[in-house]
């Protein structure tokens, strides 16, 4: 798959990605950890970027034999997304997690 336009961000990049959040964060109850509302997530995400390769082709062998490609591309911009929020994670990590300043000891 090729790095098409189609997947560079535009100005509703991050309002979609919030959508997404925001539904997973609405599952996550005293039942539902959300380790699984991530699981269920992962599996959405996935279900729906095979449904994405599979639109450009006009055919499920083809599909097949680029299968390699596509799951280097998908598995490749996933782990650079989760790279990126990792380390902001780590970066702002009090901030983001609701550590007080009265909490961090030096």
């Amino acid at each position: 798959m090729s790095d098409t336009q189609e997947n560079q961000l535009d100005d509703k990049f991050y309002e979609r990605a919030d959508a997404h959040i925001a539904l997973a964060n609405g599952h996550i109850n005293a039942q539902i950890h959300p380790g699984v509302a991530s699981n269920s997530l992962m599996f959405a995400a996935s279900r729906f970027n095979a449904w994405v390769a599979a639109a450009g082709f006009t055919n499920g062998e083809d599909m097949k034999k680029e299968k390699a490609e596509i799951l280097e591309f998908f598995s490749t911009q996933y782990k650079l997304m989760l790279e990126e929020n990792l380390d902001n994670y780590a970066d702002n990590f009090d901030h983001y997690m609701g550590v007080s300043k009265e909490e961090v000891k030096s």
